[in-house]
């Protein structure tokens, strides 16, 4: 897991990880809806798969921007994005 934002302050409420999921579903650059939002004692966790490092960097940078008083901790993977290179043969 990768530490984003570490503000030492209480753990968010429940408006707050609302607001992130609706900020990542609704904003049309980043319309994400694969990402789900953690709370934890001191923070917020997001977990999920994006399909390269610059679209996750990009998503980790709107919350904090939207969010800047709120310690978020990244678990977002990458995954592969281009079509399959080889044939997959089924037993």
């Amino acid at each position: 897991m990768t530490e984003h934002r570490d503000v030492a302050t209480g753990p968010p409420d429940e408006y707050v990880e609302a607001e992130i999921h609706r900020l990542l579903a609704e904003d049309p650059d980043v319309a994400e809806q694969g990402i789900t939002v953690v709370r934890r004692e001191r923070g917020l966790v997001l977990y999920g798969e994006v399909e390269s490092p610059h679209r996750r960097e990009e998503i980790l940078r709107r919350v904090a921007e939207r969010f800047p008083d709120v310690p978020i901790t990244s678990d977002i993977g990458v995954i592969r994005a281009q079509a399959p290179t080889e044939i997959e043969q089924l037993p």
